[in-house]
C-alpha cells in the first residue's frame, strides 16, 4: 500500500522535499501517516532517520536548512524549511524504561524502531514515494478502528503509564466499538502508576481526549475501569457534558476541551487545575465558570444580556449560556439558548462617555474618589441600557458628587 504524494499535499511540498532530500534516507512516521491513510487533516509532520543526530543536524545546516536540537538526547533534531518545522527523529531502541521516560540507544533497524512504539497504527512509515512500511498490523488495526497495543500491552503501559490515558484519547478519537479488551484490561491492571505521572502530561492527554468529536464512550470506559478516578477525582456530571456535546454536534460549535471539563466537573475545579497544572488563563476560566453564581437562563430579556456581557465580557458570558444550556433538561428552550449566543456574538461592548477629567471639572479633587463616583456613574449607566444622552449623564454625575464626594 502507498500514498500518493500528488494527492497529499504536504508530502510533495517544497519544504517537505527539501528535509528529505538533506536527509537522503528518511520516512514519514506516526500520526502524519495515520491521518493521511484515514484523510484527515495532518498538521505536524515527523520524520524518521538511521542518520545519527549529529549527522542529521550536518546534513541539514549544509542543505542551508535550519536545525534545533530539542531532544538531542531522545535523537530528536528540529528542522526550519521554510518557516516550517520538522521533527526528525534517529531510529531507537529502549535501554530502559521507569513508567514515565525512557533511556533509549540509537539503532539503523526500522522494525526495532516501530517496535519501541504505543500503538500499531502509529507505527506506520512512509517512504518519500509514499510506499508503506508496516510492521505489527497497523493499517488492519487503522482500517478496523481497533486502538491495540504493540506487543505485551501490559509491558508497554508499564513503559510508560501515560499509555494508559493514550489508550482512551486514541480511542475517542480513531477508535469504533468496544476497546481492545486486552488493552483495556492492562490499563485497569496499572491505572495506579499514572499517580507518578506529571500534571502537565496528564492535561495534554486529557484535554485532547475531551476535544474529540464524542468523548463520552471512551470517558465512561475510563471510569467503570476506575481509571478516570485516577485524573478526575470527586462527583462527575456525564449528563450534562453529554448535552452539551450533542449542542456542539447539533449546532457544528468546534468543541472546546475547557468548557467540556467544566461541564463534566461538579465543584472539584480549583484542585483539578491545580493537579493538571493548567496555565494561569485556563485556571482562571474553568474556576470561575464551574463556580460562576449568576442567574443565567433562557429567558433572559436582551437588556439584560447587554449587561451580562458588560459586566462578564463575551468569552465568560459565552461560557456560562453553554453550561447552562447543558444543564436544561427542557429541550425545547433550545432555541431561546442559541438566541442568547447570537446576540453576544453581534454585540460590540459600549465605553462609558465619561473620563476622569470630566469627573474632575464636576469639582472631584484628584484621588481615589475619582475612581468611586466614576464606579457610581458607570452602575447607573449599566442599569440605563448604556444610556447614550449626555445630559442625563452630566445630571447624574452630578448627583453622585453631591451624594458622596461634598
Amino acid at each position: 500500500m502507498r500514498l500518493d504524494p500528488l494527492k497529499h499535499p504536504w508530502m510533495a511540498a517544497p519544504e517537505t522535499r527539501a528535509v528529505l532530500a538533506a536527509l537522503g534516507e528518511a520516512r514519514f512516521v506516526g500520526g502524519a501517516v495515520r491521518n493521511a491513510l484515514l484523510g484527515k487533516a495532518v498538521d505536524d509532520i515527523d520524520i524518521a532517520t538511521p542518520l545519527a543526530p549529529e549527522e542529521v543536524e550536518r546534513r541539514l545546516k549544509r542543505a542551508g536548512l535550519a536545525a534545533a536540537p530539542t531532544g538531542l538526547a531522545h535523537g530528536t533534531i528540529t528542522a526550519i524549511s521554510s518557516g516550517k518545522p520538522f521533527e526528525v527523529t534517529t531510529l531507537r531502541r529502549d535501554v530502559s524504561t521507569d513508567g514515565r521516560r525512557a533511556t533509549v540507544a540509537f539503532t539503523t533497524d526500522w522494525k526495532e524502531d516501530a517496535g519501541r512504539r504505543d500503538f500499531t497504527f502509529n507505527a506506520l512509515y512512509a517512504a518519500p514515494d509514499g510506499e508503506i512500511s508496516d510492521y505489527f498490523g497497523g493499517l488492519d488495526d487503522l482500517k478496523a478502528g481497533r486502538v491495540r497495543f504493540i506487543g505485551d500491552a501490559a509491558l508497554r503501559i508499564r513503559e510508560d503509564y501515560l499509555r494508559i490515558l493514550r489508550l482512551f484519547r486514541f480511542h475517542a478519537w480513531y477508535g469504533r466499538g468496544e476497546i481492545d479488551a486486552v488493552a483495556l484490561r492492562a490499563a485497569a491492571e496499572g491505572k495506579s502508576g499514572i499517580a507518578g505521572l506529571s500534571g502537565e502530561r496528564i492535561q495534554k492527554e486529557m484535554l485532547k481526549l475531551l476535544a474529540a468529536e464524542n468523548p463520552i464512550p471512551a470517558l465512561r470506559a475510563m471510569a467503570a475501569s476506575g481509571i478516570l478516578a485516577e485524573v478526575l477525582p470527586g462527583k462527575l456530571d456525564f449528563a450534562r457534558l453529554e448535552r452539551l456535546v450533542a449542542i456542539d454536534a447539533d449546532n457544528f460549535f468546534a468543541p472546546d476541551s475547557l468548557l467540556r471539563l467544566g461541564a463534566l466537573l461538579d465543584d472539584d475545579a480549583p484542585s483539578v487545575a491545580s493537579r493538571w497544572k493548567l496555565s494561569n488563563a485556563d485556571r482562571f476560566r474553568l474556576t470561575d465558570l464551574v463556580g460562576a453564581k449568576e442567574k443565567v437562563v433562557s429567558y433572559l430579556s436582551q437588556r439584560e444580556v447587554r449587561r451580562f456581557l458588560y459586566r462578564l465580557g463575551h468569552r465568560r458570558f459565552r461560557d456560562r449560556v453553554l453550561l447552562r444550556w447543558a444543564g436544561d433538561a427542557k429541550l425545547s428552550n433550545a432555541i431561546q439558548w442559541r438566541a442568547l449566543l447570537a446576540v453576544a456574538d453581534a454585540w460590540t461592548r459600549p465605553v462609558l462617555p465619561l473620563t476622569g477629567s470630566d469627573v474632575m471639572k464636576a469639582g472631584v479633587p484628584e484621588g481615589p474618589l475619582i475612581g468611586r463616583v466614576l464606579g457610581e456613574v458607570e452602575d447607573w449607566w449599566v442599569d440605563s441600557d448604556f444610556i447614550d444622552d449626555e445630559f442625563s449623564i452630566a445630571e447624574r454625575l452630578k448627583a453622585v458628587v453631591q451624594g458622596i464626594a461634598r
